[in-house]
């Protein structure tokens, strides 16, 4: 148990998105977990990626780095089969990560990574390695080479009950049986870095938005850009600050990523100001830092909010 509890040290929950498909498909791989909660499956789903633990949740090869490992473990009542593929993401304008077919013609970090095993099957509680290397060619450009690498779940044949369709009134047939299996997935991103790369980043257009309901807090909507051969990635920080007084937190956005080739990407935060504080008739200040403790500021912004 106590080995268990430091291998849990550290690792990140990871909610699982979800996709129903019928027997007759093949299941599309699902895409990382959106900020809102995933679809139920149903009861008889048996265990799924909400029940794996995965650490850590990124992987940046850059320098001499030429391996890394990620830690799984099962944390459902049940043994669980995982399938592990690379899959391509491309992020929108408003930072949502959607599964793509790969660029034609384009390297990715799926030919410079090897990894094993290619599936796992995890008893309850139990913890095991997937290895990652990785094999840049000589002639490799300089720049970032970014692929997700894909947990799915592979469901039990009895992941779900089928369910029985009526014949319609007055048709022939006694009916049919149409069985969905729910599959589970997620991603996480593993990049490789070649040669010299860099970026710088920057806010703008910062704005306070009203409540987007009585009750709620304001919002805070920006714009995050990123320019150079490489990704961003980090912690926002706001502030606000009264006239006549000191400045406290009001929000937090941790993990927040501007992947390339995207120049940009529009952020909206939900702010959490401490009790009795009002966000107004002062000024409100948006902060950029490398997500690491008392990380590098990289960017910041500010507006005054009448």
């Amino acid at each position: 148990m106590t080995q268990m509890k430091r291998l849990l040290l550290g690792v990140v929950l990871i909610s699982a998105s979800v996709v129903a498909s019928s027997a007759q498909t093949s299941p599309a791989p699902a895409a990382p977990p959106p900020a809102s909660a995933p679809a139920a499956a149903p009861a008889a789903a048996g265990a799924g990626v909400g029940d794996l633990l995965v650490a850590p949740t990124r992987v940046v090869l850059e320098g001499r780095d030429r391996a890394a490992e990620l830690s799984l473990i099962n944390i459902g009542p049940a043994a669980a089969t995982y399938r592990i593929s690379f899959v391509h993401m491309a992020m929108t304008d408003i930072g949502e990560l959607k599964e793509i077919e790969k660029p034609a013609g384009v390297t990715t970090a799926e030919e410079l990574i090897r990894y094993s095993p290619r599936q796992i099957t995890l008893q309850p509680n139990v913890a095991q390695v997937v290895r990652l290397q990785v094999r840049k060619p000589a002639e490799l450009p300089d720049g970032e080479y970014r692929a997700h690498l894909l947990f799915r779940a592979v469901p039990r044949e009895d992941a779900a009950p089928a369910q029985n369709v009526e014949a319609q009134a007055g048709k022939s047939g006694s009916g049919f049986n149409i069985k969905l299996t729910p599959i589970y997935g997620v991603s996480i991103p593993v990049i490789v870095r070649s040669g010299a790369t860099s970026a710088t980043a920057s806010i703008s257009d910062v704005r306070l938005l009203p409540p987007p309901k009585e009750g709620e807090t304001p919002q805070v909507e920006f714009k995050l850009s990123r320019a150079g051969n490489q990704s961003v990635y980090g912690n926002i920080t706001i502030s606000f600050t009264p006239a006549g007084g000191s400045s406290r937190v009001v929000g937090l956005v941790n993990g927040l990523a501007v992947y390339t080739p995207n120049a940009m990407r529009m952020v909206t935060a939900v702010l959490q100001p401490p009790p009795g504080t009002v966000v107004r008739g002062g000024r409100l200040s948006v902060a950029f830092s490398k997500a690491e403790q008392n990380g590098e500021r990289l960017a910041e912004a500010a507006v005054d909010v009448p």
